[in-house]
């Protein structure tokens, strides 16, 4: 399959969400549109659409490819992700809806203070920012390494090209667009995952009973590990892991709680979190059969598999193994991915900097809608810029090392928010800045020295021990005498 034919694809899969974008932009471009879709968004649509947005074109690959070294065990974190989503549905966004946010981090303002209220969203800006734009790197190198490198387009180009497209489908609409773009884009995702299923299983004559069967028997089938307490893939290290990891990375996350808060109700936007809690168990399953899949095709026909796990799949898909369909549904599978996790990014981020940082809705709505524009565009060009930087790098370790700082950044973040709405007491606002900075510089220190000492690495779990520092250190810190008495009185009211 051509360059030509791909490039095809992709303008025409961008065609569609930019026609939906244009009709929907007609009648409501305002910042309540962009921010929370005027709070009347379907839940059941916020909820399917939910699903490709928190996966990323990483997952794509990643997930399938990760079979090789850790088996299904992935599933034991899917479990606690199911956990964590019921504490969002029934702690966290009665406590969002109760204060009527726009932007979540408005509660630290409310509970703690100025400082943990600025404190908190430049935590996420910084975090969400990186991370963001390593996803979306990660994701049109794969395109570009496997497609359009063939057709000579420089990455630049390619960069700046799926920005621009991102960019005009949520420029006007925000939320309001994407809740629904996400929907076209799941589908497309889920029916791109079943297809290449399909295709690799008539590669190794199976029907659907034997891929039950192929599955079952691999050696890669073990989901969990009980016997082990020193893995990192301990049942109950992951379960709990993935619990928290849920809470913080969607829970405490504008970009993701935003869509979740556009619903028009409490009661329908916890029906939409708990929906589609349930259909990550489905999906990710299907994800880490493919990889066993993909594994027992190579084993079979004898083919060398590339050292990164991440790279099996795009490696068995663009050398032709499974046929062009397969080419076609992958190419189109991480399009939608793609843009589903990074158009929320965008949306998110220019929220948090609105009305976080720049506090825009002091103004009157032509003048916010004009500071808005400018700050979307901006994210956009810091993204082009970040993705750029990677290139240039050109080293995969850089976004591992990106990935594991994003772990030590939402930390902080999760224990303001468990101190917030676990804790009756206050705390010295004027201290939240240092003690956020300070954990994870410690977090750091400690992951070191047990590595020298003991030969034990943090995995999943440096979120929770980050997030206890924090929170152990706004329980300690003394408030002013001055601001007591009035702080008391407002907790108890």
């Amino acid at each position: 399959m051509n360059g030509t034919f791909i490039l095809l694809i992709v303008l025409l899969y961008f065609g569609v969400l930019f026609l939906i974008s244009h009709f929907i932009g007609k009648r409501h471009s305002g910042n309540a549109a962009f921010f929370l879709g005027n709070r009347k968004s379907p839940w059941y649509i916020v909820a399917f659409g939910m699903i490709g947005s928190s996966l990323s074109g990483v997952t794509f690959v990643s997930v399938p490819g990760m079979v090789r070294s850790f088996n299904m065990t992935y599933m034991q974190m899917v479990l606690g992700f199911v956990l964590g989503y019921v504490v969002i549905a029934f702690i966290l966004l009665p406590l969002y809806y109760k204060m009527n946010v726009t932007s979540i981090y408005t509660y630290l303002d409310h509970r703690i203070g100025r400082k943990a209220y600025k404190t908190g969203a430049v935590f996420f800006l910084l975090s969400r920012t990186i991370g963001a734009a390593a996803r979306l790197y990660v994701a049109v190198l794969i395109l570009q390494t496997y497609i359009f490198d063939a057709w000579n387009i420089p990455f630049a180009v390619t960069s700046a090209g799926f920005l621009l497209m991102i960019w005009l489908y949520t420029h006007k609409s925000g939320v309001r667009a994407i809740v629904w773009t996400d929907l076209l884009q799941t589908f497309f995702l889920i029916t791109a995952l079943i297809i290449i299923i399909w295709q690799v299983a008539k590669g190794l004559h199976l029907d659907f009973h034997g891929i039950i069967t192929s599955v079952q028997e691999s050696s890669h089938s073990k989901i969990f590990v009980f016997d082990d307490w020193r893995s990192r893939q301990n049942f109950f290290k992951q379960f709990v892991s993935g619990c928290f990891v849920t809470i913080a990375m969607t829970g405490i996350d504008q970009e993701m709680m935003q869509k979740n808060l556009s619903c028009k109700n409490l009661r329908e936007a916890q029906k939409n979190v708990c929906t589609y809690s349930l259909f990550f168990i489905p999906v990710n399953f299907l994800f880490l059969c493919l990889g066993v899949l993909l594994l027992n095709y190579a084993s079979i026909h004898s083919i060398a598999l590339p050292a990164l796990g991440d790279d099996i799949l795009p490696m068995l898909v663009s050398g032709g193994t499974f046929g062009i369909a397969v080419i076609l549904f992958f190419t189109i599978g991480v399009i939608a991915v793609t843009f589903a996790s990074a158009d929320s990014a965008l949306t998110g981020l220019t929220t948090s900097i609105c009305v976080d940082i720049l506090n825009i809705t002091q103004y009157k709505e032509q003048k916010a809608k004009k500071i808005r524009l400018s700050v979307h565009l901006g994210i956009s060009l810091a993204f082009i810029s970040i993705m750029l930087l990677f290139k240039a790098i050109n080293n995969t370790s850089v976004i591992d090392a990106i990935y594991t700082i994003a772990s030590y950044t939402y930390g902080p973040l999760l224990g303001l928010f468990a101190f917030g709405i676990l804790f009756k007491r206050n705390t010295n606002d004027r201290w939240v800045p240092f003690i956020c900075v300070f954990s994870p510089v410690l977090c750091f220190l400690i992951n070191i020295l047990l590595q020298k000492t003991v030969q034990y690495q943090f995995g999943y779990e440096l979120l929770i021990i980050n997030a206890l520092m924090v929170t152990i250190g706004l329980l300690t810190t003394k408030i002013e005498n001055k601001n007591a008495k009035k702080l008391k009185k407002d907790i108890n009211n």
